[in-house]
């Protein structure tokens, strides 16, 4: 028997949201058929929308000086702000969105070199934790630092 094959391309508004879409599709001929019933086929396609995030970071303080091995002090060094921003470039609306941040807190031997003294969130819920119990914590080595730009 002869076979069709067509593919169907949508567009949909960025202001009516669908979860789903369904299509009907009818086969008609000009002849006698024995069992028309199956010339008909319902389809419901979930929808799902592509997101369109855009993530973006600044910082007040582009340059930190580490002390030689030995010389690290326990004071605190000088503050710097980050600021991380994710915006939804697109027209759906973005739900359930988790941002994970791993800031390079430890160095050589050990030593703390990054603490954070407050956090400020606008339409975000933040939460401030340790490394689990099985993370590995990977220093940053003294060699590590070397091609940054002075």
């Amino acid at each position: 028997s002869p076979q069709v094959s067509f593919t169907l391309e949508l567009e949909f508004s960025c202001s009516v949201l669908l979860d789903h879409v369904e299509v009907t599709l009818q086969a008609t001929s000009d002849s006698t058929e024995a069992t028309p019933q199956d010339n008909v086929v319902k389809l419901s396609v979930p929808i799902r929308y592509e997101p369109n995030l855009f993530l973006s970071s600044n910082t007040n303080l582009h340059h930190y000086e580490v002390h030689p091995l030995g010389t690290f002090s326990h004071s605190s060094g000088p503050e710097f702000t980050t600021t991380v921003k994710v915006q939804n470039l697109g027209c759906y609306p973005i739900q359930n969105i988790t941002l994970h941040m791993a800031l390079p807190a430890l160095g050589h031997h050990q030593a703390t070199i990054l603490s954070v003294t407050h956090v400020l969130a606008e339409n975000a819920t933040c939460v401030l934790q340790p490394p689990d119990e099985g993370t590995q914590v990977v220093p940053v080595l003294p060699e590590d630092l070397l091609h940054l730009d002075r």
